[in-house]
């Protein structure tokens, strides 16, 4: 694969959006709110991860990710950024960021152990935005009529993701991480992160009054568990990672490729320094 490139993303986030930015659809809004509130700290312990991965390696090593872990670094502290505009809006709104703290707290119990446990959780963290940004690459329902800046957000912020989505797995595997390890970490990240979503979700719901509507249900379960609902389509691409034959580049990133290279104006690279 090649190595992720550092972009800019030229949108409007200082400008308010509505409520409801998402096409209208409570649920599908609420959802990806969840998810925004997440980025910050979650970006942070990434970099954080593969900085420590880095420093782990033997030189011939290093000289083989270094160009790579650079771009990887690059692009996270980037969606970080970006994000904590986006949530300054959603707290303008009214809205908490419940599922920060517990992010934070978990880094807390990384604190001292061996790296190559940062580089597990970060994985298998990475597999969930990956198949997320396959998803909404190649579905657009999921931002049906969204306002056109946001949708771009969301589709640059994919792209990238999935760009740079075997970084943290191949350093886990060139430190010595073993499979074991990596699929028993993988189930404990997966249910504190279907947990964390939904907690985030409905109090987003809660906050803004729609959790009262059962419309909202019922887009809820459309989008969830429709025929093309994110958990029926991404059921055997979760399932995936488990395989011991697994790698993150089997996955498909032609449709994130094309939409980096029809956006370059949006999201031109960053002049190298």
């Amino acid at each position: 694969m090649s190595e992720p490139v550092v972009r800019r993303l030229l949108v409007d986030l200082k400008s308010p959006f509505a409520r409801h930015w998402n096409g209208g659809d409570a649920f599908r809004t609420a959802f990806f709110n969840a998810l925004s509130f997440s980025f910050p700290a979650g970006e942070q312990l990434f970099i954080d991860s593969v900085k420590l991965g880095l420093q782990q390696l033997t030189p011939a090593q290093h000289e083989r990710f270094d160009n790579e872990v650079r771009g990887f670094i690059g692009q996270e502290a980037t969606h970080r950024r970006i994000h904590a505009l986006f949530n300054a809006e959603l707290e303008r709104q009214g809205l908490i960021n419940h599922w920060e703290p517990r992010i934070l707290s978990r880094r807390r119990q990384l604190e001292g152990v061996d790296p190559r446990n940062w580089l597990a959780v970060t994985a298998a963290t990475e597999h969930f935005t990956a198949i997320l940004a396959e998803y909404l690459l190649t579905r657009p329902q999921a931002l049906d009529g969204a306002e056109p800046r946001l949708r771009d957000l969301w589709l640059w912020h994919s792209s990238e993701e999935s760009e740079h989505r075997c970084t943290a797995f191949d350093l886990y595997r060139a430190l010595g991480g073993n499979e074991l390890w990596r699929r028993r970490l993988f189930r404990v990240v997966s249910f504190h992160f279907a947990t964390d979503v939904l907690r985030q979700t409905v109090h987003n719901l809660w906050r803004d009054g729609s959790w009262k509507r059962p419309s909202t249900w019922l887009g809820g379960l459309r989008f969830l568990l429709g025929r093309d609902g994110l958990l029926r389509v991404n059921a055997g691409p979760w399932r995936r990672y488990l395989r011991a034959d697994f790698h993150p580049s089997q996955m498909d990133g032609s449709a994130g490729q094309r939409w980096l290279a029809q956006h370059a104006d949006l999201a031109p690279p960053v002049a190298a320094s």
